[in-house]
């Protein structure tokens, strides 16, 4: 690790798009700076195999991919780091962390940027930080879905999507029922897309119940293998002998509450309608007290869709503006929001990319390219090159 003559730039958060506004980061900042990916897990987790590896076996350990090559391809790799810890607050000048790091629970800086992104119900999230527990915790999923003959997932997002279309394939003797709060699956998306999930659902065989809520006990659910009833708010019940939550995100924004806006009658850093950080077009929080702190991705209010590709977009913005504020230039570089889109996969192999209608360019009908090329392990490999790690041997995706 580089000396403390370096100026911090902090990047809280280490899922996709922290790693990415770091990785971006690193590529083009001054030698005068080093860049601090703060991180509780002790590993990537890749968020997109989860749904499945918590059904099919034998894959799960990929999902975990170690940060020790994660600055590889910087100018300078030895100046960054990676900071196991959890930021409990930023203060004006300095975040404050959860344990000692470097023999101190603060560390300064110049610029923070803001990647916590949303808390996910398990299985789409990991209670653990290390990786053994949350391989554990899969493997223990996988033998719980095994031996239930009946499963119903509660919430029709792109998680209950996929589970339910893995599941009904790879376990085809199996009942599976998706309860959908909303009339129809993945809302935010054009109606195109939840008619192709349908017919995806009628053909596979999965029973899909829309408008309505499933009543979740104080205690959760049971686990044991028996078969119980789920109460549903339209008055009717299901039986089943597993229930697997994929239901909504809550906004990681806790470590913001402190900061109060430069004026008494300003607007509070946090959306208080959504939970999500205000910000610019710029990626600044709006409030120009901060002008120094980033948000980028599911925690950022920009109106975008939650997803991987516009927080990639927004990385790429935040490096170049965090570049021209150290070289005493206006940062210029904007997040223009487009067209939500998501890559879904629908079953083992099939899988495809759907893209609503780009009104601004007049389009009324949305883009949809449908393949049949899906891998088991959906390609994890790839990711693991792009955290530094080129593995030779598949001993090395247990590390």
């Amino acid at each position: 690790m580089a000396g403390p003559s370096l100026r911090n730039i902090i990047v809280i958060g280490g899922s996709f798009v922290g790693r990415s506004t770091a990785q971006e980061l690193a590529k083009i900042i001054p030698p005068t700076h080093r860049v601090l990916l703060t991180e509780p897990h002790s590993h990537f987790h890749h968020l997109f195999t989860f749904p499945r590896f918590a059904i099919v076996p034998g894959q799960e350990h990929k999902a975990f991919i170690p940060y020790s090559g994660l600055f590889s391809a910087a100018t300078n790799p030895a100046a960054h780091g990676v900071v196991q810890a959890r930021v409990l607050s930023i203060q004006p000048q300095h975040v404050e962390l959860d344990r000692e790091w470097q023999g101190s629970k603060s560390i300064p800086f110049d610029y923070v940027v803001v990647a916590t992104g949303t808390r996910l119900s398990k299985p789409a999230a990991m209670e653990h930080d290390d990786k053994p527990s949350s391989v554990e915790y899969l493997q223990k999923h996988q033998g719980d879905i095994k031996r239930s003959r009946s499963i119903l997932i509660v919430g029709g997002g792109a998680v209950g999507v996929q589970m339910a279309t893995d599941l009904k394939e790879y376990y085809p003797d199996k009942e599976v029922t998706v309860v959908q709060s909303r009339p129809r699956v993945m809302p935010s998306f054009h109606p195109r897309l939840h008619e192709i999930v349908k017919q995806r659902f009628d053909d596979l065989g999965v029973r899909l119940v829309t408008g309505s809520r499933v009543r979740i006990p104080p205690g959760g659910f049971p686990s044991d293998g028996s078969t119980f009833n789920v109460q549903l708010t339209n008055g009717t019940t299901e039986s089943t002998q597993f229930v697997i939550l994929a239901t909504g995100q809550t906004p990681n924004n806790q470590l913001v509450a402190n900061l109060k806006p430069s004026t008494p009658e300003g607007q509070p850093v946090v959306n208080p309608d959504n939970g999500f950080i205000r910000v610019r077009p710029t990626m600044q929080f709006l409030d120009d007290k901060y002008s120094n702190l980033f948000a980028v991705g599911d925690i950022a209010d920009t109106g975008a869709q939650k997803a991987a590709r516009p927080g990639a977009a927004q990385a790429a913005v935040v490096a170049k503006n965090i570049r021209a504020l150290i070289e005493g230039r206006n940062p210029e570089e904007t997040f223009v929001k487009g067209p939500g889109a998501i890559h879904i996969t629908l079953g083992m192999k099939y899988n495809m990319v759907f893209r609503n209608p780009n009104t601004a360019e007049g389009q009324t009908e949305p883009w949809v390219n449908e393949k049949n090329d899906g891998q088991e392990d959906m390609n994890v490999e790839a990711m693991w090159q792009r955290m530094g790690i080129s593995v030779e041997n598949s001993r090395q995706f247990h590390l």
